[in-house]
């Protein structure tokens, strides 16, 4: 589907009327973002393939609700995130981070020291509160903008300055008291 809003509005209309056709497009659309997103906030490929399909089925059920006050995209990633959010607290503690996804050939030592680093930076992240977590993934990871990101979390612009400033801050002390 190419990125053409008077078809994808179509599909919306289509969709919240109960076509699965028109759904299955719009999830074939979204769904490398919504899982990236969840996979940002949960840190396990398999968990966010798990809050990609919760994100995906409250929208089809929630679909006759949504009133186009904003993107579907923005809806649908404050789903997701909301659903990431919902999943990491309901998790055990010791839940392990999976590895990075392989990346170009590089000299051994330096791929494991990549790796390490990688680890790091993404047990930091999993380390930050829900909310800042959230921010910093939808900023970084899906390069939404500050306006983006207030409308997906329903936060003021503000908030959302606050939160990546506060989440910004946390990664940089855990990672430098890491490499000490």
């Amino acid at each position: 589907m190419a990125d053409d809003p008077s078809l994808e509005a179509q599909l919306i209309r289509c969709a919240a009327a109960g076509n699965t056709g028109a759904f299955s497009q719009l999830v074939r659309k979204y769904r490398p973002q919504v899982v990236r997103t969840a996979y940002g906030i949960v840190g396990s490929a398999m968990e966010a393939d798990d809050v990609a399909q919760e994100a995906f089925i409250k929208a089809w059920s929630n679909l006759p609700d949504f009133r186009q006050q904003s993107g579907f995209s923005t809806w649908l990633y404050r789903i997701t995130v909301n659903a990431a959010i919902d999943a990491v607290r309901r998790r055990r503690p010791e839940a392990p981070l999976d590895d990075a996804l392989p990346g170009e050939r590089v000299a051994p030592e330096e791929e494991a020291l990549r790796r390490e680093r990688q680890r790091d930076v993404r047990g930091a992240i999993q380390e930050l509160p829900p909310a800042a977590r959230a921010a910093l993934v939808l900023r970084e990871y899906e390069q939404l903008t500050y306006r983006e990101i207030a409308a997906v979390l329903d936060i003021p612009i503000g908030t959302v300055m606050s939160r990546l400033s506060y989440a910004r801050q946390l990664l940089k002390e855990r990672l430098t008291t890491h490499d000490r």
